[in-house]
């Protein structure tokens, strides 16, 4: 596989960017080697500046549910840009992606449409300050707010809390509860305490199910933060709750937040034409399928090399671990040999599959990715985890 080319241009971006990435886990630090720089995606597969091709399950973060450069997508971005890229004024184009969103996920009554999943978060998390005059946060370790990197296939969930409650919540995020027993007794906890609970729904939204965590649990959050999937891969985000909370946002509320390129007409465009896919008869059943058939697929290929590793999916995501132990929270997944990740990355990318360049990541599926797309990856797993085996 030759990458001089990549090679050049990273080096070339480490003279004018800071560690030559946008953002740190391109580097490549977390698997070794150098980054690959992409020229071009379609459907399933992205290709390097050296012209090598990868069956992509990064999907730029899991943005790109249709896949690279939908035909859909593409087409109807053309007409908008030749219409203008960005007035910093109200559209149409606005109200029907923020009503495509609240059918989607009920709990939001309202949404506000922000720039990326990052400004979502932390909007959020001011307008519930706003709401309930409180000050603290509480988040679970490992779950990280307002940045793109996530340990894990599942929601964060935080809320505003007052003094003496903090132990309540500790409590609930150590007594080994699952997923949806924990998510519930947040819930019970922040309508005893009169907090707010906010679903982080960057990563899971449309993605763990149509609607998200809030859905597949069954649980309503008081406020949900939505990121870049929503925008069918173009810059975007959005944060929505209930009406009263959300009438504390300006100009309703006193709780200013604004941006220029909030809603613009090209992200609002790429996220209807994405969203309005996805619900289309059979779309989202499909996608779950070809995700089942993936998970099934690598765990074979892991038992068949003798790989010890803890596969994982929610929904249209997954991920491995090399690890003997469940992994169930922060202490678990850290523990995973991450040498060997990298050893199964750097595998994998030879054998033309791309995945997550790090351990604490999770990869993604689209309603692009064919049968064969699936039976060559599940090859390349089965030899890579053989080669680390060895």
């Amino acid at each position: 596989m030759e990458t001089q080319r990549s090679r050049t241009l990273f080096n070339d971006a480490r003279e004018v960017i800071p560690g030559g990435v946008n953002s740190p886990v391109r580097a490549f630090r977390a698997v070794g080697g150098n980054p690959l720089f992409i020229s071009k995606g379609k459907g399933s597969k992205i290709y390097d500046a050296d012209g090598n091709s990868y069956i992509d399950y990064v999907l730029s973060w899991g943005p790109l549910i249709l896949g690279h450069a939908p035909s859909r997508v593409v087409k109807a971005l053309c007409r908008q840009a030749a219409l203008g890229t960005s007035f910093g004024a109200p559209t149409a184009l606005e109200i029907e992606l923020a009503g495509l969103l609240v059918r989607a996920f009920p709990s939001m009554q309202k949404v506000r449409l922000v720039n990326s999943g990052t400004e979502a978060t932390m909007s959020a998390i001011r307008v519930a300050r706003g709401a309930t005059g409180r000050d603290k946060i509480i988040k679970f370790e490992g779950c990280p707010l307002g940045r793109d990197h996530r340990h894990y296939v599942g929601p964060s969930a935080v809320g505003p809390y007052r003094e003496p409650p903090a132990d309540d919540f500790a409590q609930a995020g150590h007594v080994g509860l699952d997923a949806e027993a924990l998510l519930g007794a947040l819930r019970s906890l922040t309508r005893k305490y009169g907090s707010i609970l906010i679903f982080d729904e960057v990563m899971t939204g449309f993605r763990v199910s149509y609607g998200g965590a809030q859905e597949r649990f069954g649980i309503k959050p008081d406020m949900t933060c939505l990121g870049k999937v929503i925008g069918g891969g173009l810059p975007v985000g959005a944060y929505g709750g209930r009406a009263d909370i959300m009438a504390m946002v300006s100009p309703e509320g006193p709780v200013y937040q604004a941006g220029t390129l909030s809603g613009n007409p090209l992200a609002m465009t790429a996220g209807i034409e994405t969203i309005k896919a996805i619900s289309g008869k059979g779309s989202y059943e499909r996608l779950l399928e070809k995700a089942g058939t993936l998970e099934e697929a690598l765990r074979d290929a892991a038992s068949r090399a003798g790989a010890r590793t803890k596969f994982y999916r929610a929904g249209t995501m997954f991920c491995t671990y090399f690890t003997d132990r469940e992994v169930k929270d922060y202490a678990t997944a850290t523990s995973a040999d991450t040498k060997k990740f990298g050893m199964f990355f750097m595998g994998m990318l030879r054998r033309g599959v791309n995945i997550a360049p790090s351990q604490f990541e999770a990869g993604f599926i689209s309603l692009a990715h064919s049968l064969a797309d699936i039976d060559r990856t599940a090859k390349a797993a089965y030899e890579a985890f053989l080669e680390i085996e060895r």
